[in-house]
């Protein structure tokens, strides 16, 4: 089998045809080390070896060697092989005498991305902070039963149906759409069977998926504003129209009589991303109503649902009424880890069959092994027992911090539409502080936090001030010691505390 370097050499000894064989050879391996293909303290082939895989003479590879050894690329070790040089000659070299770097040609220079790209990057607010104190939204993912789930992979993956190994065009696997329509329907109230549900990699798929399906550049959406920001970016990407919507405490606040109907509302009515209220049934009402006169579509994305602390869980919107226009999505992201990449979407059985067929020709199912695991944790009744028991550690840990809040800066700095669900809560600021600004000083203490201004549309005007906090995946004795720190940068900020 011919290995990595053999392949490289045979593409370089094309290239450069000047001289004898073995100075083509010298100089396709020395510019492999100096390059970095090959790495310092690499050991090479046996010479032997690699003149078998380059079909050349044993003898041209020993004096390409010898060449590079008495240069100092190379160091020979008796018994143990050929190697490459800790340190290569040029690291000897003053600076002056190395190569700079070639410089940009006008033709790469004009490589740019597309205004829609372009206008992308200009609004990406992803975080490379995905854990610790006090990322919002992330789950403890050292608590999930990871023995169970992999031994259930693992009886999987030993003798594997190939149907589960190829391509799928089918909206994923029945055995995990099956077993998440019976979950749906008892805990969430949703109206599906398993012909209704598109297994996706998460929301942002869901979102991309019913947003060029059923909407053209230029039309109209309504979104809540504050919203998810990667909602708003996978929409921009697309080309639509964003128009952002007021939220108060019964949730988004639909025109009654817009001028330019919505082709898709997209809200989040079980616990409101990122302010924390829930959709009043009125409002319920009022955007069903709306979406039937105007042949629009209601997204529903049911953040957080499974994680309410107090009172009773709300039921899904899609299932308010028979028939109504309403799209649900949901992901694993929150209850089990975000890597794992499963989320649903449930639609209307007209939808199901285009819908499918467009999830297929955009991004071929796949991971069906991986789903059928699933099916299997649910039906099993891991999945609910889980959820469950992560019900009460994150209660017991918003509990915490809320006590934490209330004995430092008193209870007026929780956000009025809190309501004791989902995995973070807002800590509301005075308006005139900088959140943005408290929210970085944080971060370079090694706290992470989100601004809240930063989940409105740029062009509101008023914006409230507060901070994102997540609790999930924090213990108390950290998060003390974290919030000490967030106390000392609002201090700093001029934010009143009490002690």
């Amino acid at each position: 089998m011919r290995s990595l370097l053999g392949d490289h050499l045979l593409q370089r000894l094309q290239q450069d045809t000047e001289g004898k064989l073995h100075q083509r050879l010298f100089r396709c391996l020395r510019a492999a080390i100096i390059d970095g293909v090959v790495q310092p303290m690499t050991r090479l082939p046996a010479s032997r070896d690699l003149a078998s895989e380059i079909h050349v003479s044993r003898n041209t590879v020993l004096t390409a060697y010898e060449q590079l050894q008495a240069e100092g690329y190379l160091e020979a070790r008796t018994g143990h092989g050929t190697w490459v040089a800790e340190k290569l000659p040029e690291s000897f070299l003053n600076t002056k005498n190395k190569k700079k770097a070639p410089e940009l040609t006008k033709v790469q220079s004009s490589y740019v991305l597309s205004q829609r790209g372009s206008n992308l990057l200009g609004y990406a607010a992803a975080s490379p902070h995905q854990w610790g104190a006090f990322v919002p939204g992330a789950p403890d993912v050292t608590e999930f039963p990871h023995h169970i789930f992999s031994r259930i992979q693992a009886r999987l993956s030993r003798e594997p149906d190939v149907n589960r190994l190829i391509y799928s065009n089918a909206g994923g696997c029945i055995e995990l759409r099956s077993a998440l329509a019976d979950y749906l329907r008892v805990a969430r109230s949703v109206q599906c069977d398993a012909d209704q549900i598109i297994i996706t990699e998460g929301i942002h798929q869901a979102i991309d998926l019913v947003s060029r399906a059923l909407s053209d550049i230029g039309d109209h959406i309504w979104i809540e504003d504050p919203a998810y920001w990667g909602m708003r970016n996978t929409l921009r990407i697309n080309g639509v129209h964003i128009q952002p919507m007021p939220v108060d405490v019964e949730g988004i606040i639909p025109e009654q009589q817009p001028k330019q109907p919505p082709k898709l509302i997209f809200v989040t009515p079980s616990h409101q991303y990122p302010l924390g209220s829930h959709l009043s049934l009125d409002r319920r009402r009022q955007l069903i109503q709306i979406a039937r006169q105007h042949n629009s579509w209601i997204v529903e994305d049911d953040y957080d649902s499974e994680f309410r602390f107090s009172g009773q869980p709300y039921p899904s919107l899609q299932g308010l009424e028979n028939n109504a226009p309403v799209l649900y999505m949901g992901t694993f992201s929150k209850t089990i880890y975000p890597s794992l990449r499963i989320g649903y979407l449930v639609v209307p059985k007209p939808l199901f069959s285009p819908l499918r067929i467009v999830a297929a020709e955009l991004y071929r199912g796949g991971h069906l092994l991986e789903q059928k695991a699933l099916a299997e944790f649910i039906r099993e009744g891991h999945y609910e027992a889980h959820i469950r028991r992560m019900r009460l550690l994150y209660g017991k840990r918003r509990d915490y911090l809320v006590s934490l809040i209330q004995r430092y800066l008193g209870s007026e700095f929780i956000h009025e539409y809190d309501e004791a669900a989902g995995l973070h809560l807002v800590l509301k600021l005075p308006d005139h502080c900088d959140d943005v600004a408290i929210a970085a000083t944080a971060l370079e203490r090694g706290v992470k936090v989100r601004p809240l201004s930063q989940y409105y549309m740029q062009s509101h005007a008023h914006a409230q001030r507060g901070l994102l906090m997540g609790f999930a995946c924090v213990n108390e004795k950290d998060m003390v010691m974290a919030f000490g720190v967030l106390l000392q940068c609002l201090r700093e900020a001029k934010v009143p505390t009490l002690n």
